[in-house]
């Protein structure tokens, strides 16, 4: 994968994750209570716009909302972006991101930030490089751009094609710069377009306050800034303002965040607290366009928004009623499915690198859960989130790693289903490509039914429901998702179970998202041998019915406890032969001695012949594996020829 299209797979994840929300299912109960939650989500995000402010960032709630690169930390209720070291470089950006244009008026947003800061150099003389404001796109947040370490740059310009309008509170003087310390405004750029005196060291360690405002009809940019001691508030002489079209240079979402840098000479940048506002009643924009000096002073339309909220709000209270009682009418008529609302109320987020280094320990040995053909799994914990997760570290000598990663993330994101495992986020810094899920207790089905290295031997009831949930599991991927999804790689080691033997599926790395007109597609052949159809070994030619293949597989696997290739006999042979000899209860796994249904032995045992006959045009759907396990219908008459 092209680092362009790893890019644009990154930066159309936060789309893709709230595509979650509108997932489909067959049962028409299930679309209608997804369609009203995703009309309030929609009617709460018009209401209430990108607006904060945040005093403490420690408060878990302020803790959650503010994500963090590089050298970023919290420390004492502040964002530290850089503390007192030699190059540098920390980020502190919103986890929500600003929607510059209203589409429904299509015009630009006003918006105003302040924030209170410090710049300490503890008592050194030489020292920089600053910090910024800065908007970007939502591509940003993912990468740290090429030659970024530099402090000159501030963390932020390192490519010709930045798309960023930054604020900057700049301490060092370069030879680009103006001959001074300087708070300037910039366009894609180190150089700064407008700038004014910034007098630091004066000020230096002490509490400064700044106020930026976008006036989007003047299409004026404005900073003013003051430090406690020194002014009573805000004044003409530190500020300045910039006219310049946002909309001509950002997109229609953006990402909004501080960036501090230190070069050869270092200096500890601090944001103390920091507040938005957005939508603001601008009066009098003509006179203050052509006066640059001054500040655009803003207050909102208080009598107005109250209005409009009180009736947006009333609507929205009739529409929660009805998808509660929506919500409890399926899910008494409905649980077998799966399709979860619960997990709508945590969506995917995107950890720093050095959270997750804590949450494992430093990806310490003795918290390696196991490791695949493309990386390692580790246990973690969570603090913030105070949950027990799996932390998946891909590794990046491995080919593809970058595609595998991205076609994870973009996938699994978008996938929401009690048989699914729960993705819960995903990092991508420092070279690093890691996925985070939830926790599975009892592991991998492999280490419960094969040989002398099984944990313990499952109970027949618990194998049976396990079967079951990776169909249902199935049935989701190819019929009830919002785009079919072939799984490729459905084997043992892929179905997790939870502390209640629950069935998750998971490993997304190679899965691949089809147009369901189309009944095969040829595609490079990936996967693990001994569960991939023969159509698809031969001939690349990947469908459902190579995914059925591989379930038929396991389950042959859950009734017999052999691995499919670890005997003289394949497992598939083994099976067709006592089939066809009238005596197939005889393959059922010895462990369990004899305490199975035989019904039930059998149901299994016929099913998994019938998702690995040769034929894939034979093979059964997962809906029809369900009715068959759940003794709906009739077992199938299969032959092997």
């Amino acid at each position: 994968m092209s680092k362009n299209n790893s890019k644009s797979v990154f930066s159309s994840l936060d789309s893709a994750v709230k595509k979650t929300m509108l997932a489909t299912t067959e049962h028409f109960h299930y679309l209608k209570t997804c369609l009203l939650l995703s009309i309030i989500f929609m009617i709460l995000r018009i209401v209430q716009p990108l607006s904060f402010n945040i005093t403490n960032f420690s408060n878990p709630e302020s803790a959650s909302r503010i994500q963090y690169t590089g050298v970023a930390k919290i420390e004492n209720g502040s964002i530290v972006l850089n503390p007192l070291i030699n190059n540098g470089v920390g980020r502190a950006i919103y986890g929500q991101p600003l929607r510059l244009k209203n589409s429904s008026k299509g015009n630009v947003t006003d918006f105003s930030t302040r924030f209170s800061f410090t710049i300490d150099a503890r008592n050194k003389t030489n020292y920089g490089d600053g910090l910024a404001f800065y908007m970007a796109p939502l591509a940003f947040d993912y990468q740290t751009p090429p030659n970024s370490s530099d402090g000159f740059r501030l963390g932020l310009y390192g490519g010709s094609q930045d798309n960023i309008v930054a604020v900057e509170f700049d301490t060092c003087v370069n030879e680009f710069d103006p001959p001074m310390q300087h708070v300037g405004i910039n366009n894609n750029s180190v150089a700064s377009l407008e700038y004014k005196k910034f007098d630091i060291e004066s000020n230096i360690g002490k509490m400064g306050h700044a106020l930026i405002t976008y006036n989007a009809s003047a299409k004026l940019l404005a900073v003013s800034w003051f430090f406690e001691g020194t002014s009573s508030g805000f004044t003409p002489n530190d500020s300045l303002s910039h006219q310049i079209d946002l909309m001509e240079i950002l997109p229609k979402w953006v990402t909004v965040g501080f960036s501090g840098a230190t070069g050869s000479s270092k200096e500890e940048n601090v944001i103390h607290s920091w507040e938005f506002s957005p939508n603001l009643d601008l009066n009098s924009t003509n006179q203050e366009a052509n006066n640059e000096n001054f500040i655009i002073i803003t207050k909102y339309k208080v009598q107005v928004k109250v209005v409009v909220v009180a009736v947006i709000c009333s609507n929205i209270v009739v529409l929660v009623v009805i998808s509660i009682i929506t919500w409890l009418i399926i899910k008494k008529r409905r649980t077998e499915d799966g399709f979860d609302l619960d997990k709508l109320a945590f969506m995917p987020r995107r950890f720093g690198y050095k959270e997750l280094v804590a949450a494992t320990n430093g990806f310490a040995d003795d918290r390696r859960l196991g490791e695949g053909g493309y990386g390692q799994v580790y246990k973690g914990f969570l603090s913030d989130l105070g949950r027990v997760v799996a932390v998946k570290r891909i590794f990046s000598d491995v080919e593809d790693s970058e595609e595998i990663f991205a076609n994870e993330v973009k996938i699994i994101s978008r996938l929401i289903h009690r048989n699914l495992v729960q993705f819960i986020g995903w990092c991508h810094e420092r070279g690093e490509s890691l996925l985070v899920f939830e926790y599975m207790t009892n592991g991998s089905l492999d280490t419960h039914i094969f040989g002398d290295n099984s944990r313990r031997t499952l109970t027949w009831g618990v194998r049976y429901k396990i079967a079951l949930g990776v169909a249902r599991a199935l049935r989701y991927l190819h019929e009830d998702a919002e785009q079919c999804v072939l799984h490729r790689d459905i084997k043992s080691a892929n179905v997790l179970l939870d502390a209640d033997f629950n069935t998750k599926i998971s490993d997304f790395g190679i899965a691949k998202l089809v147009d369901p007109r189309l009944r095969t597609q040829k595609t490079r052949v990936v996967g693990t041998y001994g569960y991939l159809a023969p159509e698809y070994i031969n001939q690349g030619r990947v469908s459902k019915e190579s995914d059925m293949y591989g379930f038929g597989v396991v389950v042959l696997e859950i009734a017999s406890g052999r691995k499919t290739y670890n005997h003289d006999v394949p497992l598939v042979n083994r099976v067709w032969k006592h089939y066809v000899e009238g005596n197939i209860l005889n393959v059922a796994d010895k462990d369990l001695k004899m305490d199975f249904d035989a019904v039930e032995m059998t149901c299994l045992l016929t099913v998994g012949l019938w998702c690995t006959l040769q034929d894939h045009k034979k093979r059964p759907k997962a809906e029809q594996v369900i009715n068959v396990l759940k003794q709906e219908v009739p077992l199938p008459n299969i032959d092997r020829v």
